[in-house]
């Protein structure tokens, strides 16, 4: 059940949103679906637009945000890839809300199966009544064919010291490559680490390992651990026809053992 500062939220973009004779719907999707919601959640709307005023309502989406409450800052999401995304941080109560703006025609593209909170002809559902949610499951060969040039790149930050960059790279794999692979191998939607601490109880000690401190010696070894978590986990997911690229498996771990074996010898800057 959601917290009653997100029911009060979500009822009053119904109330205010549907007055606006340019707009078609309004669906929750995220956590409110699952019943997942607690005081930390933020609040995923969709908001459909008769294909008539999409280009007007794009253009009014801060004023659109602004009616909802009181709004601290808003911005689009180009940085996730979802241009059509405002995400908006309003006050009293202090509260995340991604409101993204979608034509009615492009409802039925999505990941996930939102609840319809407001439809003012039906059209919404109908497009999830005539469609499927269809949530992208990890390419293992996608990743494969770019594991090992990661590696390397990993390897080289080592050698020459860029500790930060190491620690960036490990969190660009959990996010990119560890954590869907592992979701997906629990039968749940790959969102790179999300609620990771939940579900993988057999793995999260080997994601523990691929944390480390700012220093040589400890990027080495959670750079070899996300190695190994990343082999075990291809077994586990790889398709039949997988065609693994050995030769730079080969290479990029002998580079990175070799890096790692250097530790003796080499000093931090």
């Amino acid at each position: 059940m959601a917290p009653d500062e997100h029911e009060r939220f979500a009822r009053g973009a119904v109330d205010a949103l549907s007055r606006d004779p340019r707009l078609a719907g309004l669906a929750l999707g995220g956590s409110w679906i699952g019943k997942r919601m607690d005081e930390f959640s933020d609040l995923d709307f969709v908001v459909a637009v008769k294909p008539a005023h999409v280009s007007a309502v794009m253009n009014d989406r801060q004023t659109i945000a602004g009616g909802l409450g009181k709004l601290l800052c808003a911005f689009t999401g180009e940085h996730v890839g979802e241009p059509r995304l405002l995400i908006c941080l309003y006050n009293d109560p202090l509260l995340h809300v991604d409101l993204k703006f979608v034509s009615v025609a492009d409802f039925a593209h999505r990941v996930e199966d939102p609840e319809v909170l407001w439809d003012r002809d039906g059209d919404l559902a109908r497009a999830l009544a005539s469609s499927r949610a269809e949530f992208p499951r990890p390419d293992v060969q996608w990743i494969e064919d770019r594991f090992w040039t990661f590696v390397h790149y990993g390897a080289t930050k080592l050698g020459r010291g860029e500790y930060f960059e190491v620690v960036g790279f490990l969190a660009f794999l959990r996010d990119r490559v560890l954590g869907p692979m592992c979701a997906a191998r629990h039968g749940l939607e790959p969102r790179g680490v999300r609620r990771l601490e939940f579900y993988a109880r057999e793995e999260r000690a080997k994601f523990e390992a691929t944390l480390c401190r700012n220093d040589r010696r400890d990027c080495g070894r959670a750079l070899v651990a996300a190695v190994a978590l990343y082999r075990e986990l291809r077994q586990a997911m790889a398709p039949p026809d997988l065609t693994p690229r050995t030769a730079a498996e080969t290479s990029a771990v002998a580079y990175l053992d070799a890096v790692v074996r250097r530790d003796g010898e080499a000093k931090d800057p």
